[in-house]
């Protein structure tokens, strides 16, 4: 008997991974997800999704439960603070075990085969792939931010000339105090606040200094306050370094989605929002067969979200304007609400 061909592979059963299964089984496509992890996947996460977020997992027909979030607040110190609402409808924050539960069983609900297995090798031929010793017309790279995959297909390149920032993250049984989603600026860090319950709260830190999770807290005395008594319900979960530049998303049959595509940093927290948007532009490409076409879809459709990252990142590393940021953005509340408006879609 032949070996069978799938149309597509999947390598990683995260979000991006599992909406990209998600999309091809429903228009079609014989798809399969290799995922080495098993049960639910959780990762070091802001876990606010933006209204652009919200709205393309109801394409996907998924409703993660989470708590609404209306917009995003920045402070600084004890008085600076200025707060944007969404303008393209509500956000939610929603714990990433929830997000990944919905999917794999939206992703289960159409019959996707999900084998505990890791792809560590690619063979590319004329008219297919072989990899995880399965056969398939294209492979999806979903294996996360230090994707080997990216590597093997020869899209890799060296990060040497950044400074590396590392995410930490851990949630509190605490009510929420805001709807919206709190980043509070220090020296070197930033802590993100976001509620994901009606008695739950994720506390996020971005840092380009590694160390602990208490130990960066001590930077936000506000916020340490709050938390002061709160008992942590969740274990501290790191990643980074955050920063990952691949030369390109096609290789052939090989193609980048999620953070194996390229990743600048969670400062704006759009990430999932980006991999929901070009995961459906993947699944357009694939299935109209022409593969070629994506690195240039991935490109339109992640720019605003890379130049926004990019320019927030490059005033972040500069000493004199750093610490200005929030007080630019309060005297200028119209310009922060823009902003915002822009992360929202």
């Amino acid at each position: 008997m032949p070996e069978r061909l799938h149309d597509v592979v999947i390598a990683g059963g995260g979000p991006a991974g599992l909406a990209v299964a998600l999309g091809c089984a429903r228009v079609g496509l014989d798809v399969v997800v290799c995922e080495k992890r098993a049960g639910v996947i959780d990762k070091a996460c802001g876990e606010g999704l933006m209204p652009g977020a919200v709205r393309a997992l109801t394409a996907l027909g998924i409703d993660p439960p989470g708590h609404p979030i209306d917009g995003i607040t920045y402070r600084q110190g004890p008085g600076t603070f200025v707060h944007a609402s969404f303008r393209a409808g509500p956000g939610r924050g929603v714990r990433r075990t929830a997000l990944h539960q919905a999917l794999r069983t939206a992703v289960d609900r159409h019959g996707v085969p999900i084998l505990p297995t890791a792809v560590t090798d690619v063979t590319q031929y004329d008219d297919h792939v072989r990899a995880g010793g399965l056969r398939s017309r294209y492979l999806v790279a979903a294996d996360g931010l230090h994707s080997p995959l990216r590597a093997l297909a020869g899209l890799g390149t060296t990060n040497s000339v950044d400074t590396p920032r590392w995410g930490l993250r851990r949630h509190y049984a605490l009510a929420p105090y805001t709807d919206a989603v709190e980043v509070t600026w220090a020296a070197r860090s930033e802590a993100y606040v976001t509620p994901v319950g009606t008695d739950t709260i994720g506390v996020a830190i971005l840092s380009s200094v590694r160390g602990g999770f208490t130990d960066h807290l001590t930077a936000f005395p506000h916020l340490a306050a709050r938390l002061a008594g709160a008992e942590p319900v969740s274990s501290v979960r790191g990643a980074g370094p955050l920063r990952q530049r691949a030369s390109g998303r096609v290789a052939g049959r090989v193609l980048l989605v999620g953070d194996a595509a390229g990743y600048v940093d969670a400062l704006t927290g759009e990430g999932l929002a980006v991999a929901l948007a070009t995961a459906a532009e993947l699944v357009r490409c694939l299935r109209a067969d022409r593969p070629a076409d994506y690195d240039r879809a991935w490109k339109r459709t992640s720019r605003r979200s890379r130049w926004l990252t990019e320019t927030l990142l490059w005033a972040r590393g500069r000493p004199a304007l750093s610490p200005r940021i929030v007080p630019i953005a309060a005297r200028a509340p119209r310009l922060f609400a823009a902003a915002v408006d822009q992360l929202a879609h």
